[in-house]
């Protein structure tokens, strides 16, 4: 497997990713960080794994798959926890972080 076997689920990790940097630096300008602090933990983590997904993806990695399976979870349970606030850019992540876990779920399935 390759890019271009990847290629649809590379895109959704690299959207996910940027929405989660944006999530997480507007969350940062909320009036109460202590209650945005898990969202924001959640969008700094699930960045991270989505760029880690995509690279390894990029390579044509045999571990792909297995990333692939943790980058899923890691969006969901960011999903869930950005769905939990009514700001546009939360909602925003959150439709991005469910998009990209069905997208490396149905990678891994592959």
């Amino acid at each position: 497997m390759n890019y271009h076997d990847y290629q649809k689920c590379i895109d959704a990790c690299l959207r996910c990713a940027a929405l989660c940097n944006h999530c997480a630096s507007s969350c940062l300008q909320e009036k109460d960080l202590k209650k945005m602090s898990w969202c924001i933990q959640l969008d700094m983590e699930c960045a991270a794994v989505c760029y880690g997904a995509a690279q390894l993806m990029s390579l044509g990695s045999s571990r792909a798959g297995q990333f692939c399976r943790m980058c899923a979870e890691v969006c969901q349970e960011c999903a869930a926890e950005c769905g939990k606030h009514d700001n546009p850019h939360c909602q925003e992540c959150a439709k991005a972080c469910r998009e990209c876990a069905e997208a490396c779920m149905h990678m891994k399935a592959a």
